[in-house]
């Protein structure tokens, strides 16, 4: 499947590289499994990056919409657990 991850154009290759890879262990998480720390971590980062809530809602919309996982539900399960893999 190829996905075109929504991106803002005044980012920096260092932001874009951070949001990249947040929405890949999302992917991760719902496809497989991926560790619990390594997903929250890339959350932060991407929070970083996408302070407001408006735009990482938007932002989640379009890659919820290309890809059928739900940014949101991952993310609520992943601060909501203790398990050591996040598996959706």
């Amino acid at each position: 499947m190829q996905i075109n991850y929504p991106i803002n154009s005044d980012w920096t290759t260092d932001e874009l590289i951070d949001v990249v890879e947040f929405y890949s262990v999302v992917a991760q998480a719902n496809e497989g499994g991926v560790e619990r720390e390594v997903f929250l971590d890339a959350y932060r980062a991407f929070k970083q990056i996408v302070t407001s809530k408006a735009e990482e809602k938007q932002l989640n919309a379009a890659h919820d919409e290309q890809t059928g996982y739900s940014t949101y539900r991952t993310v609520q399960a992943a601060q909501k657990s203790s398990s050591k893999i996040i598996k959706m």
